[in-house]
């Protein structure tokens, strides 16, 4: 039997067209088995009729930071900026710094619900994990867990302590490397699982995609999309996993 469980997972599924499609790549051509749906994007559909029949794992990946908001504008002024787009993660940094959050908890679980709610629409099902696109917010996480618990979610859930859990049971988080210069998709991927303790579950987050204007216009995360891409399709990968004891596996799998 396999020593180590591995989830390799795929954020930001409908942020654009280009992220899309690396996504695609990503599960039909590599090791990839669960994405995280951004609920809230105009490309979210794009994404989803792109992996119909593939058998992924998908998750909510709840996003507060980007594009326009689920819910009635009117429930979460403090979540939007002067256009009426959700404020970026600069802005979550900033408050963050100041030990502030942006807005009441309040908003961020009524932005949380509605993108749940939008999932169900775009998707037909419930996520089968549930989880936040990275902002520095305890009001999120918060927001994330009152949600989960209100619909009885498989929520993936994270502390600023490092501590990890999935439905309740311990997971581990492989570190993320991918914001770093001279980024090695190849290393952290193999140093995330040398490092993963038996007995316990290993995600390792990548955020595969190409690059659009969009993506260039919105996003700091560019070039090191496209060499997740190249690393979760490259078999070298897949032969070396394979020779760790690695088992390949999706949220579905461990739920």
């Amino acid at each position: 039997m396999p020593n180590i469980r591995l989830i390799a997972r795929a954020d930001d599924l409908g942020y654009s067209e280009a992220v899309n499609y690396g996504i695609e790549k990503s599960i039909k051509d590599g090791i990839v088995r669960s994405a995280g749906l951004m609920p809230n994007m105009p490309a979210a559909a794009h994404g989803l009729e792109l992996l119909k029949g593939t058998n992924t794992c998908i998750g909510q990946h709840t996003n507060l930071c980007l594009g326009k908001p689920c819910a009635d504008p009117s429930q979460i002024p403090g979540l939007l900026d002067e256009n009426g787009n959700l404020k970026s993660s600069s802005r979550y940094r900033e408050a963050w710094g100041k030990g502030e959050e942006i807005a009441p908890l309040e908003e961020f679980i009524a932005e949380t619900e509605a993108q749940y709610q939008r999932f169900l629409e775009l998707a037909g099902h419930e996520p089968g994990y549930f989880e936040g696109h990275a902002v520095m917010s305890k009001n999120l996480f918060q927001a994330l867990e009152t949600v989960a618990n209100r619909h009885g979610l498989k929520y993936n859930a994270m502390s600023f302590e490092g501590s990890s859990t999935f439905h309740g049971k311990p997971i581990y988080i492989c570190p993320m490397k991918s914001m770093e210069p001279g980024y090695d998709p190849y290393a952290a991927l193999k140093n995330g699982v040398l490092s993963a303790p038996e007995g316990i579950p290993a995600v390792f987050v990548g955020h595969p995609g190409y690059l659009d204007d969009f993506l260039l216009s919105n996003s700091t995360l560019t070039a090191n999309r496209t060499k997740e891409v190249t690393m979760f399709c490259d078999p070298g990968i897949q032969q070396w996993l394979e020779k760790q004891g690695v088992e390949l596996v999706s949220y579905d799998d461990i739920a």
